[in-house]
């Protein structure tokens, strides 16, 4: 460090200008690729300046890679962390504001591929404005992202970071309960209808962490619908869903009473019945890491009950 200062103090002033400028003009015409979750290439022809999330997993996700600056737009619910709140509005997953998103002239759009529909993407695509599709399933890709997403906004160190920080607290989990006794989960999605999730999510990545088995988690799609008599059939020894949290939804979210009309189902008799943070489990982000380990004492709970 002292030789750089040295050799700063040493160099005239207009040559440290121009060598700065040169600098920055070869770090603007820096190409940066890395692959999205649907296995495409997304290239920029220098670090993404304005950037348009779609999702607010997204959002909270960028924060964490270090550019939340460089946020110019994003979708409902984006709300965390705090400063999320202060990024305009350019809709929801269900409709988007197109002509807000061109306004914003972004050089990078965050798509949630199982959010926004086909119809929305075509039209994106259409501006000819690199995508990047998040479409997760794993509990580990949550750091894989980060990192990607540090190359992009090259902000690497910060991204880094947060991606060890992420993979260590994931490591003492997995680490905890590999061994412990499989434990059969029901995960409720929604009511009405009744809805669960496949082996494809995060969430049921999240299960298998903790040492719980997805009852359904050969099923298609990703969210399929399943009948309360099948649920009742396949008898699970736990049934999760997940709550609030602090981001209030402008509908009543699924609860479990309805459960309680099957006093002999085993996850009813041995009351094992379980409403996860919905802001940590629902949401593929470094706060994901704080939903498992939610997730995983609720499983030891569980395995408690049952003996």
């Amino acid at each position: 460090m002292a030789g750089l200062i040295a050799y700063a103090t040493a160099v005239p002033a207009h040559a440290a200008s121009a060598d700065a400028a040169s600098t920055t003009s070869a770090a603007s015409a820096q190409t940066l690729s890395v692959t999205d979750d649907s296995g495409a290439t997304v290239t920029l022809t220098g670090p993404a300046q304005r950037i348009v999330s779609l999702a607010p997993h997204l959002t909270e996700l960028v924060f964490a890679a270090g550019a939340g600056d460089k946020l110019v737009g994003a979708v409902s619910y984006s709300d965390y962390p705090e400063a999320a709140k202060r990024i305009p509005r350019i809709g929801d997953n269900r409709a988007l504001d197109l002509e807000r998103i061109v306004a914003l002239k972004p050089d990078l759009i965050l798509v949630w591929r199982h959010a926004n529909a086909q119809q929305q993407l075509d039209t994106l695509r259409a501006l000819h404005i690199p995508l990047y599709l998040s479409a997760p399933s794993k509990v580990d890709e949550v750091a894989t992202t980060l990192e990607k997403f540090g190359t992009l906004f090259a902000s690497e160190t910060v991204a880094r970071q947060a991606a060890r920080d992420y993979r260590g607290k994931i490591a003492v989990l997995r680490a905890r309960y590999a061994q412990q006794t499989p434990v059969s989960v029901f995960y409720q999605v929604w009511d009405r209808p009744l809805m669960t999730l496949n082996d494809d999510h995060w969430i049921s990545d999240t299960l298998t962490l903790c040492g719980g088995r997805n009852v359904f988690g050969q099923l298609a799609p990703l969210v399929p619908t399943v009948s309360t008599e099948a649920v009742v059939a396949s008898n699970p020894d736990v049934i999760m869903t997940s709550g609030a949290g602090a981001t209030r939804s402008s509908e009543a979210l699924p609860k479990l009473d309805r459960w309680l009309a099957w006093p002999k189902l085993t996850a009813v008799a041995h009351g094992n019945l379980f409403m996860i943070d919905g802001d940590l489990i629902d949401r593929p982000t470094p706060r994901l890491a704080d939903g498992a380990a939610e997730l995983c004492k609720d499983l030891d709970i569980a395995r408690q009950r049952l003996r």
